[in-house]
């Protein structure tokens, strides 16, 4: 009876410790950064899916939005959508000339070139404000996805050169208008950045991302300046059109040498569309909130989170997965994709 008391009593302060630590945690998580409406954020990739969603959440929530689209169409639907304090401009994330532009352009938003005028007359709580507070990396692209040996040298290339080698030039040219604020980096990695599932450029852009991120995190600690990465799961954007992905891999199949048909076997293109058909439309989830709601967190919470998952397929299955030793993490990837049956 003794021993069931003192059991029981251990138990009992053992689950009062997890529930202080988990109020302490939602309170300190649930915390926020004041002067929101005096802040300046740059997304990228705003034409669609995600940078759409998170510019008008943004703006919503008070931030100077400016928006960067790669089309004028894509900047005047959102426009369209969203307050007049929103600002749109063009950038292409593999022109280093469009970056310069964007880059003045933020500057000229920022107050940036009137800040040499003021600085000295400017009241001490105002100069924290100077500069950007939160650059959020969005921009991406995935086709050409597909087996390896299916690639050409350019296909990675093309794909690198958006969502890796562009994230971190734009990160770099906007790096001191960031430290000028003590602001927010924010980078849209991907489970596909923790589990390599599928060939192409893009599981090596957003593990390129990963590291980038979290050695970027490591050098800006010191100057104030937080670096977040987002890890969405599967979701219905661009991105994932089934459409371009399934015309990308007929096209690329009807374009290999025979002797690699007769390697992979006459059903595996087929096979391997109903795997991405399967992903795509019962994995992936259409409430791109679930990921806007994070980039939100990362610029408007006083301690930001290091990584964010989103959505469950991510949180439940893909991120515990890749925790797992290789060997077993390959066997469940062997048992989604398809195997090859030699003709």
């Amino acid at each position: 009876m003794v021993f069931f008391c003192a059991d029981l009593l251990c138990c009992c302060w053992s689950l009062a410790v997890l529930a202080l630590v988990a109020a302490v945690w939602f309170f300190r998580d649930s915390r926020q950064i004041t002067g929101i409406h005096e802040k300046h954020v740059l997304v990228t990739g705003c034409d669609s899916g995600f940078g759409h969603l998170a510019a008008r959440q943004l703006d919503r929530r008070g931030f100077h939005v400016l928006a960067a689209c790669l089309t004028e169409p894509g900047a005047s639907r959102l426009r369209a959508s969203a307050s007049p304090r929103l600002k749109t401009l063009l950038l292409n994330v593999t022109d280093s000339a469009s970056i310069d532009r964007a880059l003045e352009r933020v500057r000229s938003e920022t107050g940036e070139r009137a800040v040499w005028t003021l600085i000295l007359t400017a009241p001490i709580h105002c100069r924290g404000s100077i500069g950007l507070w939160g650059l959020v990396n969005n921009a991406g692209i995935s086709v050409p996805i597909g087996p390896m040996e299916w690639m050409q040298l350019e296909d990675f290339k093309k794909v690198l050169d958006v969502n890796l080698i562009g994230l971190i030039e734009v990160t770099l040219k906007f790096l001191p208008l960031l430290k000028k604020a003590r602001g927010r980096v924010v980078n849209v990695a991907s489970i596909l950045g923790r589990v390599s599932l599928i060939g192409g450029g893009y599981c090596l852009s957003k593990y390129g991302v990963e590291a980038f991120s979290d050695s970027l995190r490591r050098d800006m600690m010191h100057f104030g300046v937080n670096v977040s990465i987002i890890e969405p799961g599967f979701f219905k954007t661009q991105v994932t059109d089934l459409s371009l992905i399934e015309d990308d891999l007929k096209k690329r199949w009807s374009n290999l040498p025979a002797e690699v048909w007769r390697a992979y076997g006459d059903s595996y293109l087929q096979d391997y569309i109903k795997v991405q058909e399967f992903s795509m439309k019962i994995l992936a989830s259409s409430d791109l909130s679930k990921v806007t709601s994070c980039m939100q967190h990362a610029l408007s919470a006083r301690y930001p989170q290091t990584r964010y998952s989103a959505g469950w397929d991510a949180k439940f299955f893909w991120i515990p997965l890749s925790y797992l030793p290789t060997c077993i993490a390959d066997m469940v990837t062997n048992i989604l994709m398809p195997s090859t049956k030699e003709s």
